[in-house]
């Protein structure tokens, strides 16, 4: 049990608040009766002084008259005299004695204040001892009870020396006026009570305040229970804003108790949204599933692989949404425990409904175990790989072609070269023919090999312009001589129609006849025969545009915009045997841009396509 300390044990008695209140009343009563002894004090001392000064000089001034006179009435032998004036002088001056006497031995009284009763003065002699010169001055002496005595030698002219003593009746000390005493007692008395009665005027008011001290004192300790802080409300209006004061600090706790508790849940629910975000954000999707087989979380992409919404598939069994035998096997293994490395799955989508993917894409399914505290079981990732398909494919077409392609001129350069090695004798047209299909041919393999390095240099981002002066009428003669024998072999009409001016123009003189090559190419290429294509060109002062324009097969409005990317052929069955790498256009596109133009397309279905390539005029 605690002890309690001196001063609680001291001020126990008061109620609270008024601790501080009586210690300060305490103090300045305290204050005020230290005052009022102080002034007492020396008030006592001062008048003691003053008195006694007062009365030494009383006594001396009484010893020097009644000496010269007691000196010329005794010579004069007139006794009765002296006597009269010395019972008058000590009751004048309130003297205790007065008294003339021969000095011993033989102390015979000459004049006394206060005789004793029924004494008699001895007669005086004629004369006696005579006094020496120079007599001592009056010697001044207390006696015990505090009263002043003076003694005095008198010289008595023709008789001799007598001794007067003055003993005065006043004790002269500081506890001697009682009347002062009463006045500073009834002072202090006085001073006591008013003290009192401020005290119980300001008594209510003081304990509010003090009872506000002692709450600040145990806030100060460590206390924090606002019932023991709190302070009465009959201690006025201090008492309730203090409490007040206390109802906003709990308030200010809880609130910044619910804002630190809402700060960290919200820190954890920005992370967790960041995360979530970042998971949906993903193109792969991601599924988090449960050792019970069930979706725990799925991504907005995971849930368009499997054509579900994401609120109908969190908490849902994972086997009514992924009906792939092989992936439901290999996440049950997974799931049990049994699987303990990653597994990858291609599913290639079908026209079944209830399959994973749309008919004609390949999904991938990647599914590892999961040991965390988190209770999954098992993660799978879904990446939809039909680009990635469709591209290897598309290279290995290529390459197929690429083969194919390289072949057919190689061949027919070889047969050509055999045959004139063979017959070195033939005619000069022969010869002449021969030597035309191998330069042809050669210029072929350039060509393709060319389609080839610009790919290249396209994919690594290094394909550079070699600009100079393009003189275009060249440009033009050329192609109709290069693309001549292969249209006449179609049995293919090939027209040019030329302008009358041409005009200047500025850019890499080789990669623009490769780029007019492909679009005239492919224009002859999937054109049947007996048809026409047609090669217009139009200059103006800012631009020269070349419309290619054939009566073909067309291209599907939905193909047009993917005929311009690597590797792509249209999905037309009437081109199945038609050769090709599917680079023409995306190069050509790719190098027309380089100069600042552009290729579009315009085409219908069994009606024909036109290639229109713009390239910018070369400022006058």
């Amino acid at each position: 049990m605690d002890t309690p300390s001196p001063q609680k044990r001291r001020l126990s008695f008061l109620t609270r608040g008024e601790s501080v209140v009586a210690a300060s009343g305490l103090g300045a009563a305290a204050l005020i009766l230290a005052a009022i002894g102080g002034a007492g004090w020396w008030t006592l001392h001062a008048n003691e002084q003053t008195r006694r000064e007062g009365r030494e000089q009383t006594l001396h001034a009484s010893a020097e008259f009644l000496g010269a006179a007691g000196e010329r009435m005794i010579a004069a032998g007139e006794l009765s005299q002296i006597r009269t004036l010395i019972a008058g002088a000590a009751a004048q001056h309130h003297f205790q004695s007065v008294r003339i006497a021969l000095p011993e031995p033989k102390s015979t009284v000459i004049a006394d204040s206060a005789p004793s009763e029924g004494s008699k003065y001895a007669p005086l002699p004629e004369s006696w001892t005579e006094a020496k010169p120079g007599s001592a001055e009056p010697a001044l002496e207390r006696t015990r009870d505090g009263r002043a005595r003076i003694v005095s030698t008198m010289t008595i002219p023709g008789k001799g020396p007598a001794i007067l003593e003055i003993e005065d009746a006043v004790a002269t000390g500081m506890w001697s006026d009682w009347r002062t005493q009463t006045g500073l007692g009834a002072i202090g008395a006085a001073a006591l009570v008013a003290m009192a009665g401020f005290y119980r005027s300001v008594r209510e008011r003081f304990r509010s305040l003090g009872a506000i001290s002692e709450s600040l004192t145990a806030l100060q300790a460590g206390e924090t229970d606002s019932g023991v802080l709190t302070v009465a409300r009959t201690f006025g209006p201090e008492a309730e804003a203090w409490n007040t004061l206390l109802a906003e600090r709990d308030d200010m706790r809880v609130k910044l108790s619910r804002t630190g508790a809402e700060q960290k849940l919200g820190d954890r629910r920005n992370r967790d949204g960041d995360l979530f975000s970042l998971c949906d954000a993903m193109w792969q999707g991601l599924l988090l599933i449960d050792e019970q087989m069930k979706i725990k979380f799925i991504n907005g992409a995971g849930a368009a692989f499997l054509r579900s919404k994401r609120e109908d598939m969190i908490g849902k069994p994972a086997a009514s949404f992924i009906t792939d035998a092989k992936v439901a096997e290999a996440l049950k293994q997974t799931a049990g425990g049994t699987g303990r490395g990653r597994t990858v799955i291609e599913v290639e989508g079908d026209k079944d409904a209830t399959a994973p993917g749309k008919a004609g894409t390949v999904l991938r399914f990647s599914i590892r175990p999961v040991r965390k505290e988190d209770n999954a079981a098992a993660v799978i990732v879904i990446e939809d790989i039909t680009q990635q398909r469709v591209a290897d494919e598309a290279r290995h077409t290529f390459v197929a072609s690429a083969t194919h392609e390289l072949r057919t001129p190689l061949t027919n350069m070889r047969l050509y070269i055999d045959s004139l090695l063979e017959e070195p004798d033939q005619d000069v047209v022969k010869r002449t023919q021969a030597v035309n299909v191998v330069s042809q041919e050669a210029k072929r393999l350039e060509r393709m090999v060319g389609d080839m390095l610009s790919v290249a240099q396209i994919e690594s981002g290094t394909i550079k312009l070699n600009k100079g002066d393009v003189r275009l009428e060249p440009v033009f003669e050329d192609l109709k001589h290069d693309f001549a024998e292969q249209a006449r072999q179609k049995d293919i009409k090939l027209r040019f129609d030329m302008p009358p001016k041409w005009p200047q123009m500025e850019g890499d003189r080789d990669k623009i006849v490769m780029a007019l090559h492909n679009l005239v190419g492919n224009a002859i290429k999937y054109t049947p025969t007996g048809g026409e294509v047609v090669i217009r060109a139009n200059a103006d002062a800012k631009s020269f545009t070349c419309d290619v324009t054939d009566n073909g097969i067309g291209i599907k409005e939905e193909e047009q915009p993917l005929v311009f990317e690597k590797f792509y052929r249209a999905k037309d069955k009437r081109i199945a045997n038609v050769t090709g790498t599917g680079l023409g256009l995306a190069i050509a596109r790719e190098v027309v841009r380089l100069h600042g133009g552009d290729i579009s397309l315009k085409s219908a279905i069994d009606k024909g396509s036109t290639f229109t390539m713009t390239l910018p005029a070369k400022a006058a």
